[in-house]
């Protein structure tokens, strides 16, 4: 899994999940990223670090590492925190619907999403399970589907 951080021209500032980062290199070159509160495409990978993990190690207090910013005012100069708290706001409200009404189709999502593209099942959302190589084939084939973490509706909060 890869993890990098990206952001949008409106200088929004978010991370992206990936399988790797040739799927990262896939994804944007077909126009597939946008930004989660603005939603355009045209989105640059940032400069990071990685924490690479290389056993144990004694602090003792001569670190280098710079220190972080306490709260998102200090790292963030100009945020606009009540319209992005309105955004998360408005999504989570979304989200929450969207499962609600959505019907769960388990692992059989991939194959019922071609059936209800192809015009075989009656239209709806569904929810369900499927692999990462299913939603990209299911991408390329012009359906379209959004990977969320599996959560239940009582704890998506």
């Amino acid at each position: 899994m890869k993890v990098l951080d990206l952001r949008c021209p409106q200088d929004h500032a978010f991370e992206g999940w990936f399988a790797s980062e040739q799927d990262y290199l896939d994804q944007h070159q077909r126009g597939l990223l946008q930004c989660p509160l603005c939603g355009a495409s045209d989105v640059r990978k940032m400069l990071s670090a990685p924490r690479i993990n290389l056993g144990a190690r004694v602090n003792d207090g001569s670190s280098s590492t710079p220190t972080l910013p306490s709260t998102i005012s200090d790292a963030c100069p100009n945020p606009d925190t009540a319209n992005v708290a309105q955004v998360q706001a408005a999504w989570l409200q979304a989200a929450r619907k969207m499962l609600a009404q959505a019907e769960d189709v388990g692992g059989q999502f991939a194959d019922e999403a071609r059936r209800i593209h192809r015009g075989e099942a009656p239209e709806r959302t569904i929810k369900g399970n499927a692999s990462a190589a299913d939603a990209v084939q299911l991408l390329e084939e012009g359906i379209a589907v959004l990977p969320l973490p599996a959560v239940s509706t009582e704890t998506l909060h």
